[in-house]
């Protein structure tokens, strides 16, 4: 499908929707939601979140959504077109650039979730008590390579069947089936003994426990949470049906945002209060506490097996969305046609996987800068400086410069300026705080 073609592959409502959902529930909400809601306060972080989410996430989400159907086009060319300055789309560009080295690291997490659904449903995750030295020999050898492939394969598979043959129906397939495993194994991890602990933690908030650093971490986890500064809203926005209402659809996409992390807690802070494992100990919490607490519970190996199932879906849907945003780039700018540029782009994310991973111990462990991996340093310029810069540019862009903002938001008038009012004066200093706090600029206590 070349880029004329991709003109008229469009999202069913429902299918946008769910796309959406899929993009914005990835690994960030069942990985990291968890650990740093236990680091900064529990129920009252998840409060605050919230509140971020309507401060931040929906009016920028709802802007990205808007320039891509106004624009029709990637998340260059669409800054390109509304603005008729090629300087715009220069800027929109950071966005393109930033989802496509994302994909080359998510890749490879994306991998492990693969593996250690395996590794549980076989049994062979249980079979000695280090998973700290499990999870780290695993990641530090060759092995997540081969993971890393599996996934890329899968999302090129999808990607290479179009907009509405490719992405909608995944996601119609993948979305219900997410919600299923959440629920079950929500269900599974309250009815535990003991669990009333780990849902008290989560459900009832104590305040006092609560920062300034807190509010900033809130604030970043509810702007990365539903993908926005990666182009995929732009990208998606320009999928979307002239029927289709973006302010209905900005809602839905966060309230299941809201309703994936619940379930999410409600899933993990049971489990690990139960089994007695701290709820503040980092990204090791999935990959290591967690398989501990299965390890001691009756069926362990069957529900371990599902929740990193449930992982890996969650993975490969975001996956699908970040590749789409270089694909649409290059079948536009390019002219490529769409299976060329999938499979080119697919295959370049995955090759820069590979030393990505390889750094953090697998033969290429001197691949490092100040001590840190390639790895983190990837992740950590694409997460932390080029999203929220590219936030920035969308809030600044919808807010100011283009005029077309309330024709294309379809809000009613009273909507629209609490709309702009959000976008022009309190999204672009929350996101500018979110961006000088992860650089180091700011330090709060």
């Amino acid at each position: 499908m070349d880029s004329e073609s991709n003109k008229n592959d469009r999202f069913s409502s429902l299918g946008f929707i769910m796309s959406a959902v899929g993009s914005a529930v990835g690994l960030g909400n069942m990985w990291k939601f968890p650990y740093i809601t236990g680091q900064y306060g529990g129920a009252a972080f998840f409060l605050l979140f919230i509140v971020c989410l309507l401060l931040i996430g929906f009016p920028v989400l709802l802007a990205e959504l808007a320039v891509g159907r106004g624009g029709r086009g990637n998340a260059s060319s669409s800054l390109t077109k509304l603005s008729g300055s090629k300087a715009w789309g220069a800027l929109g560009f950071l966005s393109v650039l930033g989802a496509f080295f994302i994909m080359a690291f998510y890749g490879v997490v994306a991998g492990w979730t693969l593996h250690y659904a395996v590794l549980s449903f076989t049994g062979n995750l249980f079979e000695n008590g280090d998973y700290a030295g499990l999870f780290n020999q695993f990641i530090g050898g060759w092995a997540p390579i081969g993971w890393q492939l599996v996934v890329m394969i899968v999302t090129v598979l999808v990607l290479i069947r179009g907009v509405s043959k490719g992405i909608e129906r995944f996601n119609k397939l993948l979305i219900p089936s997410l919600v299923v495993l959440l629920v079950l194994l929500a269900i599974q991890a309250m009815s535990l003994q003991g669990a009333g602990e780990g849902v008290s933690f989560f459900l009832k908030p104590d305040f006092s426990k609560l920062t300034g650093e807190s509010a900033l971490v809130a604030l970043g986890q509810a702007f990365f949470s539903l993908s926005l500064g990666m182009g995929i809203m732009v990208t998606y926005g320009a999928y979307v049906q002239k029927s289709q209402s973006i302010g209905s659809a900005t809602f839905a996409v966060g309230l299941g945002n809201v309703l994936y992390a619940l379930l999410a807690g409600l899933i993990i802070f049971p489990t690990i209060f139960v089994f007695g494992i701290e709820p503040t100990q980092g990204p090791g919490l999935v990959f290591v506490a967690l398989p501990a607490a299965f390890s001691a519970m009756p069926f362990g190996a069957l529900f371990g097996g599902l929740f990193f199932v449930l992982l890996s879906f969650a993975a490969i849907t975001s996956a699908v969305s970040i590749l789409e945003v270089p694909v649409a780039y290059a079948t536009e700018t390019f002219k490529w046609k769409r299976n060329s540029a999938v499979l080119i782009i697919g295959a370049l994310c995955f090759l820069i996987g590979i030393p990505l991973s390889l750094s953090l111990g697998g033969g290429a462990d001197w691949m490092t800068i100040n001590g840190k991996p390639v790895f983190d340093w990837v992740d950590f310029i694409c997460s932390n400086i080029i999203l929220p810069v590219s936030s920035l540019v969308i809030t600044i862009f919808a807010g100011y410069v283009w005029k077309g903002a309330a024709e294309e938001s379809g809000l009613s008038a009273g909507w629209f300026k609490l709309w702009l009012f959000m976008v022009r004066f309190i999204a672009p200093i929350l996101v500018l705080l979110v961006l000088l706090y992860y650089a180091g600029v700011i330090q709060v206590g």
